[in-house]
């Protein structure tokens, strides 16, 4: 099956997505630039589900800059569409674009949520949406498309941290993760392409189905692609014990690694002490850590601090420690025998099932 562009398909997710939130209507990629008729290809074939009807489209897209944009689709359409409906899908739709598309009965959707549609007990408009704040509006997302990158990292933690944010609204993952909206549903496209994940059709029904793979892809890539975006610094104590008491969340801070390892598993010694602080008043909370418990910075010191990437409540098992896969990932990645028993211990009683999680 022919596939369009990167850049086109990025379009027409991220234009399903803007859809699904602005009017709860559904999405779906039927066929790659199918061949209509001779010498003529649409973009792609789609349907739109709604009110437990599917709509079928050949779906335009491109960039709308002029209006003499949407006159040629309506005429090549006419020409050559073979009496299919065609459907214009571009990055934005201007509230002046939109009236136009209305005159010429061009229906259409966009990345920000804007749409045009109509059909037996169809009928759709909405006009004036804008970007979401953060939200660059660009045809690409290379970062979050691909399976490993830092992008995709952040909403894969999200999604075995919080099982619930599977079938949340896209604007629930953002939050938890920290992303843009439009990576969401590159990290599915490519979860449900590699078989980890299916569903997302209707409401409620996506299911996670090689979780134990997910989480070891993860733990794979994390200190290779992520961590080191973190902006890791290292500092020295005066006492070896200084921590042993401190209450963490007081400065938006959690321990991961050795020190999440012994409190959730009762098992390791700590010999290094990993930090991980929350944006929240990050910086105010890092001065105030370091000045309090006077740390001195040093670059081999046992003592590392890290920006927290994620953005969600989780009081499970224990507030002042990451997340258990962070943990586990952490340990993992120093390659200590001591820590790799540790891991294994948490991975046991913490990961191997979802029941174990919660």
């Amino acid at each position: 099956m022919p596939l369009f562009n990167d850049k086109e398909l990025a379009t027409l997710l991220r234009a399903f997505e803007a859809l699904h939130r602005t009017t709860g209507i559904t999405g779906h990629r039927i066929e790659g630039e199918p061949i209509i008729a001779q010498g003529f290809r649409a973009d792609a074939r789609v349907e739109i589900e709604a009110n437990g009807q599917r709509y079928p489209y050949l779906a335009e897209i491109k960039r709308v800059d002029r209006f003499a944009t949407l006159r040629d689709i309506k005429a090549q359409y006419a020409l050559h569409g073979q009496g299919e409906q065609p459907l214009l899908v571009a990055p934005r739709i201007t509230t002046e674009t939109a009236e136009k598309c209305r005159e010429l009965d061009l229906q259409f959707i966009d990345a920000t949520g804007n749409a045009y549609l109509h059909g037996p007990g169809l009928y759709v408009l909405v006009k004036g949406q804008r970007p979401i704040e953060g939200e660059e509006l660009q045809l690409t997302d290379q970062e979050g498309k691909r399976a490993g990158t830092a992008t995709h990292l952040r909403v894969v933690f999200g999604l075995l941290c919080k099982p619930e944010l599977l079938n949340a609204p896209y604007r629930n993952i953002v939050q938890a993760a920290g992303v843009a909206l439009g990576t969401i549903g590159w990290v599915f496209f490519d979860l449900n392409g590699r078989g980890i994940t299916t569903g997302g059709k209707g409401k409620g029904d996506r299911v996670m189905l090689e979780r134990q793979k997910l989480i070891q892809e993860w733990v794979t890539n994390y200190p290779i692609k992520l961590r080191p975006k973190l902006n890791p610094r290292r500092f020295r104590a005066p006492k070896a014990d200084w921590w042993k008491d401190l209450d963490i969340t007081r400065y938006g801070g959690q321990w991961g690694a050795e020190v999440a390892a012994e409190k959730l598993t009762g098992y390791l010694r700590p010999h290094a002490l990993t930090i991980y602080l929350h944006k929240h008043q990050g910086q105010k909370n890092l001065t105030k850590l370091v000045a309090e418990n006077r740390l001195r910075p040093d670059v081999k010191g046992d003592i590392e601090i890290l920006d927290a990437f994620w953005d969600f409540k989780d009081e499970r098992p224990m507030p002042e420690t990451v997340p258990p896969l962070l943990a586990y990932a952490d340990l993992l990645a120093t390659l200590d025998p001591r820590n790799l028993e540790a891991a294994k211990l948490i991975h046991d009683q913490y990961l191997a099932t979802p029941e174990a999680q919660a």
